[in-house]
């Protein structure tokens, strides 16, 4: 039978805080004798002293800062994006190496440019190149950004498709973790708009492109719609000409 510990009863007589869980009071401006006096714990006098917001970075007196001072040059476009190059050659020996493959079942996308190695960073897309088309022989089928004249003819001569599909940041970093369980975003800016959907460019949202693209399963059912909703924009954008 275990033994019985006999603690103390607590009770209002012997209540008290645990111990260091309790500090003086911080009183400044009582003099030099309290410990606090002069800048009462502050530092300095002053600007630094005051309470507030404080000073914002970059701030230097007053004066004119030297941000201000430094002339500029250009401007910053931030419509401007920046595409991973994809030449058919590398493309041709990754294959030829057996670390990629490409099938309408499953086609060549950024995740598998990435993870294969064939590319290092998926920036703001994957644009596909044609340089070394002399040596690509292979049927493949991909799914990027963009892709160049010169590539779209290559690729289609040896019987394979390519399409590209609009990706903002967030669809981009699905297709890379391999995610479906969210739709991806349709272009909103009238450029992309407009790009996407003409067949010359294999834009997903062209009626042609589609067509071309007929039967193979890696079609998705929202560039059809996307499509169809194309087509009443630039039907409702005839008639207001007229």
């Amino acid at each position: 039978m275990a033994s019985r510990i006999n603690a103390a009863r607590v009770t209002l007589a012997n209540l008290k805080p645990a111990p260091g869980s309790q500090h003086n009071q911080k009183r400044v401006g009582r003099g030099q004798g309290s410990g606090y006096g002069g800048t009462a714990g502050r530092g300095a006098n002053g600007q630094k002293s005051r309470s507030g917001p404080g000073i914002k970075p970059g701030f230097e007196g007053g004066q004119t800062p030297i941000t201000k001072l430094f002339p500029k040059r250009g401007f910053v476009n931030h419509n401007e994006k920046t595409y991973a190059p994809v030449n058919l050659d590398r493309i041709q020996h990754w294959i030829d190496q057996g670390r990629l493959t490409s099938s309408p079942d499953n086609p060549i996308t950024a995740r598998d440019l990435l993870e294969s190695g064939c590319i290092h960073q998926v920036h703001d897309g994957v644009k596909i190149l044609g340089d070394g088309v002399q040596h690509f022989h292979t049927p493949i089928y991909v799914i990027a950004s963009r892709a160049s004249k010169s590539a779209i003819e290559a690729i289609e001569k040896n019987g394979g498709k390519v399409v590209c599909k609009y990706y903002n940041s967030l669809a981009l970093q699905d297709c890379v973790e391999g995610r479906v369980d969210r739709i991806s975003a349709a272009p909103t800016r009238r450029e992309d708009i407009v790009w996407y959907g003409e067949h010359k460019n294999r834009g997903f949202m062209s009626p042609e492109t589609l067509q071309s693209l007929e039967g193979m399963p890696f079609v998705e059912e929202r560039w059809k719609l996307l499509s169809s909703e194309l087509g009443k924009w630039r039907e409702q954008k005839i008639e207001e000409k007229k």
